[in-house]
């Protein structure tokens, strides 16, 4: 699991996305949910994944088991944990013996920093607390485990009262820890103040503990054996984004020394996030040079965000740096001439690097560069001087002021763009629909009942159908699978991921045009199609109909591509 560089270039990156990243409001993972996430950090080279605080509920009991039964391939699983009870040893507390049932060869252990919050928190002495940490880690140690001391509200401690932090520091040494990592727990402190601080840091453990002590002294009456033979602690950094400087906290800790980052997937977390993995993988490794994963471990990284988006059910930030869908997107004309020359110009890596792909934007601000571009991404080969071409940007030029949006449409522009190229392929027609709504029940329960129909013509002969649904766009959308699923068998696995609406023109009012975004998918691939109307069942069959037939597009290309050649 070590990455292959020199120790000076090495960062151990530590994930924590299912137990500091699953306190995020609104995320809830299941059993399944956490072994999926963990065996993709697993492939993604991560070496530390914290599991959890086994005993702290019977979900991450039954996860640390069943990573026993079917251990990861490469990282180590991680237990997560406090310091023992005031006025109680470390052996006798209940509490610590789901840790050590977890089975996990390294724990993680926090404990108080602030003087703050062990007077009134825990509400014990400042030596008491001392003793705490220290017992508390010589225990896990004496149980053959491996310890990373985390440092609660690190910064806020020490900058209260130095002194007293660094003795918590001092006594996790001495307990045995192998790593000390400093945690920003409030999120409120600035770069210039963790780059100080963390310098100081290492200074202190320089001098704290000699290089060439092997092993933390303890009491000779003390049977408890300390294995294997310590290090001198190295530095970790955990950092929170409520001042949205976690990730920035996190590099100026590294440039002065921290060789562990902890942080989260895509920057879920409590209250504003921990500090994104997503954008720290990519920055320590390309831009500074360390070793933190494979590099053909690191081309994984935009697809295991997605991954994970989608295990959390949360929407994959668009504009999330390197592994955003809008990372290596250009819009502008003269940016998508300059790029086609040479990416250089307006791309500051290669996002092949991190498993992202260039995308050339599609709107009113396009000049032919972008079309030529597009047109290449969909696998069509236009020459500038096709008279087509200046038709599609003048269509599409048309259409954006009308209020389509092909950005965010990419589908739709495609069939566009094959429509005006006699590319568009003719699944079928559709001659007619109707919608009829009705409130049934409680009306002030907002209980609805629809129910369309459709005519379409498909090879020639015309199907009627009708079908029922809890809103007009379901029933249209029902009625017309329907119709389809008989001729075209693979709609069954068609599904609606996303629907959006945008008024266009609020002043009108009532009257106003929408805007209709459906995002599809067949569980392999995700397409978006627009429709514009002043009425919104309209636009919304607009879309969905686009939708379905650039899914049908998607598996006659597939088909075609599998069939043997003549």
């Amino acid at each position: 699991m070590t990455p292959d560089s020199s120790p000076a270039k090495t960062l151990w990156i530590y994930d924590t996305t299912l137990r500091d990243g699953a306190q995020r409001e609104g995320l809830s993972l299941s059993i399944d949910d956490k072994l999926r996430i963990a065996r993709q950090l697993d492939r993604l080279g991560v070496p530390f994944i914290e599991g959890g605080w086994p005993g702290a509920n019977p979900k991450d009991v039954q996860f640390f088991w069943q990573l026993r039964e079917e251990p990861l391939t490469q990282a180590e699983i991680v237990a997560f944990c406090s310091t023992r009870r005031p006025g109680k040893k470390a052996a006798e507390d209940a509490m610590l013996q789901p840790i050590l049932a977890a089975g996990t060869r390294w724990i993680t252990l926090f404990g108080k920093s602030w003087d703050l919050h062990v007077v009134e928190g825990l509400q014990t002495t400042l030596d008491e607390n001392l003793a705490m940490i220290q017992d508390t880690i010589e225990y896990f140690r004496s149980q053959d485990r491996r310890v990373i001391y985390d440092a609660e509200h690190w910064f806020d401690g020490y900058k209260q009262n130095r002194e007293y932090a660094l003795k918590t520091l001092a006594a996790a040494i001495a307990g045995g820890a192998e790593w000390l990592v400093l945690c920003d727990t409030n999120g409120g402190t600035l770069p210039h103040e963790i780059a100080a601080i963390v310098r100081d840091v290492v200074d202190f453990v320089g001098l704290s503990i000699s290089p060439s002590q092997t092993a933390v002294s303890v009491d000779a009456s003390d049977s408890r054996i300390l294995t294997p033979p310590l290090p001198t602690p190295q530095i970790g950094i955990h950092t929170h984004n409520d001042s949205g400087t976690a990730v920035a906290n996190a590099i100026a800790a590294v440039m002065e020394g921290a060789r562990m980052i902890q942080g989260t997937v895509n920057g879920y977390g409590e209250r504003c996030g921990n500090a994104n993995l997503c954008t720290l993988l990519p920055n320590l490794q390309l831009k500074l040079g360390y070793q933190c994963v494979h590099a053909d471990q690191l081309a994984h990284l935009s697809a295991s965000s997605r991954l994970i988006s989608e295990v959390v059910n949360l929407a994959p930030d668009d504009h999330a740096p390197f592994v955003g869908l809008s990372a290596f997107a250009h819009k502008g004309g003269i940016h998508v001439s300059a790029v086609e020359r040479n990416p250089l110009t307006y791309e500051h890596i290669a996002p092949e690097l991190v498993g992202n792909s260039r995308r050339i934007v599609i709107s009113d601000q396009a000049g032919l560069s972008n079309v030529l571009a597009k047109a290449r991404s969909f696998g069509i080969d236009l020459d500038k001087q096709d008279p087509t071409c200046r038709q599609i940007l003048q269509h599409l030029k048309t259409l954006e002021n009308q209020g389509y949006q092909f950005e965010a449409a990419e589908a739709s522009f495609e069939l566009l763009m094959r429509e005006a190229l006699g590319q568009r392929q003719s699944f079928f027609v559709i001659k007619d629909f109707h919608v009829h709504c009705d409130m049934v029940g409680d009306s002030e329960a907002g209980q609805s009942h629809s129910l369309a129909t459709v005519k379409v013509a498909v090879n020639g002969q015309d199907m009627l159908e009708a079908a029922e649904g809890n809103g007009p766009v379901a029933a249209l959308d029902a009625a017309l699978r329907k119709a389809l699923t008989n001729f075209y068998p693979e709609i069954a696995t068609f599904h609606l991921t996303d629907y959006k609406v945008r008024i266009l023109d609020s002043g009108e009012g009532a009257a106003a045009k929408t805007r209709v975004l459906v995002e599809s998918s067949n569980g392999h691939q995700r397409w978006t199609t627009v429709g514009v109307s002043t009425n919104i069942i309209e636009a919304s069959y607009q879309a969905s109909v686009e939708g379905l037939e650039y899914g049908l597009m998607l598996q006659s290309q597939a088909k075609a591509a599998l069939a043997p050649s003549p």
